[in-house]
């Protein structure tokens, strides 16, 4: 079996952990759907390692729940759940209101000019039509522009562990192309708040971003779940 990634070798760690960051991209990108079963001996002649560095990857995106493990079934990708996602985004709600708001009164010149070009680099992105990849890593650079702006290291910290969580859901959001135009009118409605050093304004803003976010996702995973 041929797969569409490659192993994403790292020589300063273990064998496993590079596998696992390679699947677990695999996973948050879509190149693997939900349900797909991750078969050992075929990634291990695809990767061109041993099976045990595949087994131990596994049982790490088991402990992540991007992965399920059964008996004599062995491991296949987890769907997305609307708990789970509704779990992520009522956490991530309250973080994204409280960075723009620390933002407000922490950015620097420097930043804004930063997040203004990250806002304008999401719009090219999006209005061509590229890839999916690249047009997530715009809107990620474009948050974490405002999550550094915090100053606060916990808050930081904290973003990015669930940033992991909030790749998946991310994906599935801009899938849906119709959305892109409301997408780029929320972050420049977050950009122009920031930059006024409005934080009401900052507040609402986000609160609409991720409310919308909830919205979509759900709608996407009823339409998955209704197929299958």
């Amino acid at each position: 079996m041929r797969y569409k990634f490659e192993l994403e070798y790292n020589p300063n760690l273990p064998l496993h952990e590079s596998v696992y960051g390679t699947l677990r991209r695999a996973i948050l990108t879509g190149a693997f759907s939900p349900g797909d079963r991750l078969m050992e001996i075929h990634l291990a002649e695809h990767f061109g390692v041993s099976r045990t560095p595949i087994r131990e990857a596994i049982h790490m995106l088991e402990r992540d729940g991007l992965v399920v493990i059964r008996p004599a079934k062995g491991a296949t990708v987890a769907g997305i759940s609307t708990d789970g996602m509704q779990d992520v985004l009522e956490i991530r709600r309250t973080l994204d209101i409280s960075c723009a708001r620390l933002a407000c009164l922490r950015m620097s010149s420097e930043e804004l000019t930063n997040l203004q070009k990250a806002c304008d680099d999401f719009e090219k992105a999006v209005s061509s039509v590229s890839d999916i990849t690249n047009i997530a890593s715009c809107d990620i650079a474009f948050h974490n522009i405002i999550i550094e702006a915090t100053r606060n290291k916990r808050l930081i910290e904290m973003m990015r562990d669930l940033s992991a969580e909030m790749y998946r859901y991310r994906f599935e959001y801009l899938k849906d192309t119709a959305k892109y135009p409301t997408l780029i009118a929320e972050h420049k409605a977050i950009c122009d708040a920031i930059g006024a050093r409005d934080e009401e304004a900052a507040e609402a803003a986000s609160g609409i971003h991720i409310d919308n976010q909830e919205l979509a996702i759900m709608r996407h995973i009823a339409l998955y779940q209704d197929k299958h």
